[in-house]
């Protein structure tokens, strides 16, 4: 962890590539089974008309297009030159065999691009697509973005995720035999559930061999079923405070070797109902940052090992 009190992102790509990597957020023209009537068609109750690809690039263009386009956004911020090809709007493995190679093949074909990191649903990785992945990993390092969000089977109910806990389990199991690499996403602040149930979710992250995490703030956009829920009960959302102090007690409990790939999110500011501080990203992770350092606490410092799945 050198200086850092949690194993950042950057902090793990500079470890390992001997430099910092920029996403550039691509969008492979998928869709989702949650929307295209296999299991719904209104998305998953906090999902935008994005398909939380709203920073994402247009699918018309082709990836290569994509990725020169993505390159000049970033071209202030400093010289880079190895990149993470993003495949984040909706799901990235749902389409046909053709099209993924296609896309993915390209992606890695990409002299600046060191990895892929593939946004999906445990329940979209069939055997073709497994066969690709480990494919893909052969020639570049792949990781796949898996949206758990909850281990809590009555709120996944609630917003829509659409499969069971044991079908995560189950893609977990067959993403490490391949030896491609996990980053779970899990969200903080879904309607009626405790901190202690949140920690939860973050412990079962732990035993599943995860590679990485991505904490993600719930965000309240128009247009989405939480909004109207939000308008019709008025749940709570989330201060800054008990955001702040809920993230550290993840990051207490988390292995140690996890990487922290997300401690909040961007949501679009046009669409984003609440909370509106979460618009301040800079200020939410220097006040993380302020308060470890208050605390005197660090990734790991609480964390149990367990053995086998959490059950």
């Amino acid at each position: 962890m050198s200086q850092e009190r949690y194993r950042s992102l950057n902090g793990a790509l500079r470890e390992r590539f001997g430099e910092k990597l920029y996403k550039l957020s691509l969008n492979g023209g998928c869709t989702c089974p949650n929307r295209d009537g296999t299991l719904g068609t209104r998305g998953c109750i906090f999902c935008s008309a994005g398909g939380s690809g709203d920073f994402a690039a247009s699918a018309r263009l082709s990836v290569t297009e994509q990725i020169a386009d993505a390159k000049k956004r970033l071209a202030g911020k400093r010289p880079v030159e190895r990149y993470i090809a993003y495949f984040q709007a909706y799901t990235n493995t749902y389409a046909p065999i053709g099209h993924l190679r296609k896309i993915f093949t390209e992606a890695a074909a990409h002299p600046d691009v060191a990895v892929l990191s593939i946004a999906t649903r445990p329940d979209c990785l069939g055997p073709e697509v497994l066969e690709l992945l480990y494919e893909l990993n052969q020639r570049k390092p792949v990781w796949v973005e898996l949206g758990l969000q909850t281990m809590h089977e009555e709120t996944a109910g609630f917003i829509r995720r659409g499969y069971p806990l044991s079908v995560f389990d189950e893609a977990m199991e067959h993403l490490q035999a391949i030896g491609v690499e996990t980053v779970v996403h899990a969200i903080l602040g879904l309607p009626g559930e405790t901190p202690e149930m949140i920690l939860d979710t973050v412990r079962y992250i732990n035993a599943s061999g995860a590679d990485g995490i991505k904490l993600q703030l719930l965000h309240i956009l128009r247009g989405t079923d939480l909004a109207s829920y939000y308008e019709t009960t008025g749940f709570h959302v989330l201060t800054l405070e008990e955001y702040v102090d809920l993230v550290i007690h993840c990051l207490e409990i988390a292995r140690p070797d996890l990487v922290i790939h997300r401690l909040t999110g961007d949501g679009p500011k046009d669409l984003l109902i609440a909370p509106l501080w979460s618009q301040a990203k800079r200020q939410v992770l220097n006040t993380i940052q302020k308060e470890l350092k208050i605390r005197d606490t660090y990734q790991g410092r609480l964390y149990t090992p367990v053995s086998g799945q959490i059950s």
